[in-house]
């Protein structure tokens, strides 16, 4: 089942110049992008050391842009209050980085930010079943994280639009809206396809910043559908 909610751009700011993070971002916020992707890994959960939240707090005043702090970093729970406090609006985290998944979402979503659970290709999609009601987004990663520029894995088709069905499900039931995002691979062929499977938001590094800031323009709405 296709979504009917427009689709939002969320590049990764991973793909971007980190010598010039700061223009990077305002740049690709300029260009027409709906929200900013920061990808914060560990070393030890993936395979990747990028950023913490001092990088966070930096680039707020770069971009009033929704900031969406995806957390692959395990234990996560001694890391939420610092990523709120620099500036994060949606938190994400995996239900295998921690012992208690419910718990991590009321403390998100009791500093006052939004909650997102992330599925990697090998996590089931049962693992949100008893936490729907306190999640605003679900992120399924359409690679194996850890670093950029890998290709998509096809079998996620399913698993979007499986959780699709979900999401709509809960919320003809009387639940509140849930985002279904997408990472990895995403491109302008494969974005059409995330969409088409129930995707409202697209996460998308590589492809954004392809180009320089001149390009960034058309990538987003090429991704969009607007090209």
């Amino acid at each position: 089942m296709a979504q009917s909610s427009p689709v939002r751009i969320a590049p990764s700011i991973l793909a971007a110049d980190f010598a010039r993070l700061g223009e990077e971002v305002h740049a690709v916020a300029e260009a027409g992008a709906d929200w900013i992707h920061v990808d914060v890994m560990d070393g030890h959960f993936v395979p990747n050391l990028t950023i913490g939240p001092g990088v966070v707090k930096a680039l707020r005043s770069h971009c009033d842009l929704p900031f969406d702090v995806h957390l692959m970093i395990s234990p996560v729970d001694y890391m939420l209050e610092p990523f709120a406090d620099a500036g994060a609006d949606i938190i994400s985290l995996h239900p295998e980085a921690g012992p208690h998944l419910h718990r991590s979402l009321q403390t998100i979503r009791a500093m006052g930010k939004k909650s997102g659970v992330v599925l990697n290709p090998a996590t089931p999609i049962d693992a949100i079943d008893h936490v729907m009601d306190m999640v605003d987004l679900i992120l399924v990663m359409s690679v194996n994280p850890g670093f950029g520029g890998q290709a998509f894995i096809e079998s996620q088709l399913d698993k979007i639009a499986a959780l699709r069905t979900r999401i709509d499900a809960h919320v003809a039931a009387g639940g509140q809206p849930i985002d279904l995002e997408v990472d990895g691979g995403i491109d302008r062929e494969t974005a059409p396809r995330a969409i088409a499977a129930g995707a409202n938001v697209l996460v998308a590094g590589t492809a954004t910043f392809r180009g320089g800031a001149d390009a960034y323009a058309d990538n987003i709405a090429a991704m969009r559908g607007g090209a």
